[in-house]
């Protein structure tokens, strides 16, 4: 009880942001509005997770949850749904998707737990009358490109069109480097687009052929980036020295520095 009374203030609190009193800026928005808010929340909480801080986490999943209640109360005063709503469909729709929990249906794996997962989703657009546009359909365009790479051929790969193991895939990346190479001699722009779109794509498949996930790798390697190059403008700051002005040669030795010190 005492944890639903403490989603119920939440509500009560964005009603009272949306009221004819309220706040200004919450009272101006709209779905579309909010859009750039709920991508930035997704990420923080991802950033959040990474930091492997709890208080981080539980702040930043307050903040998504608090852009789901935004956005329903939106359509609460459209007479569209309202948050309960938001809640019932999500509560019906998992234990439909779980029967190997809920139901007779037997999945002893996460595998089989997928396949059956898939199953009933086709089953359910059939059921809601949305026309089935193909198998790869169905996977949001808006998802950052690495991701939505990996999710297309993950689905491929279920059917069977794939590789049949990463070695395959590696002498494929030497190829598709070989023809991008051809492309930047060439000095070719739309082979060069094209040829690197080709590469990237293969290396979205080598990491799925090893369990990585490509868009948390390079989320990850991003992060590594700016820490080290924040390492080498405090130092330089410490000598005196100006970003700008620096030699390549010392910024790199910075650069190697500032690994040796994330190994300690």
């Amino acid at each position: 009880m005492e944890k639903k009374a403490e989603l119920e203030k939440l509500i009560n609190l964005m009603e009272r942001l949306r009221a004819p009193n309220g706040c200004p800026w919450d009272k101006e928005q709209t779905l579309e509005s909010l859009i750039p808010f709920i991508i930035e929340e997704a990420y923080e909480v991802i950033s959040a997770i990474d930091s492997k801080d709890p208080s981080h986490i539980k702040e930043e999943l307050g903040d998504l949850l608090f852009q789901v209640i935004f956005a329903s109360q939106i359509t609460k005063e459209k007479n569209e749904f309202d948050i309960a709503d938001v809640i019932d469909t999500s509560f019906t729709k998992m234990v439909r998707r779980h029967p190997h929990v809920f139901g007779d249906v037997k999945a002893e794996t996460p595998e089989e737990v997928l396949k059956h997962w898939a199953e009933i989703k086709k089953e359910e657009k059939k059921e809601a009358g949305k026309k089935e546009e193909g198998y790869l359909s169905g996977i949001p365009e808006v998802l950052p490109a690495l991701l939505r790479a990996h999710k297309v051929s993950q689905k491929a790969a279920k059917v069977g069109f794939d590789w049949k193991d990463v070695s395959e895939v590696l002498a494929k990346m030497e190829e598709e480097m070989n023809e991008f190479r051809q492309a930047v001699l060439a000095k070719n722009t739309e082979e060069m687009e094209e040829e690197l779109g080709d590469f990237l794509f293969t290396v979205v498949n080598i990491g799925r052929f090893l369990e990585v996930n490509p868009e948390n790798a390079l989320r990850k390697t991003i992060g590594k980036f700016i820490n080290r190059f924040h390492y080498i403008e405090k130092r330089l700051d410490e000598k005196g020295m100006d970003l700008s002005t620096t030699p390549i040669e010392e910024m790199e030795r910075l650069w190697q520095e500032s690994k040796v010190n994330e190994k300690r």
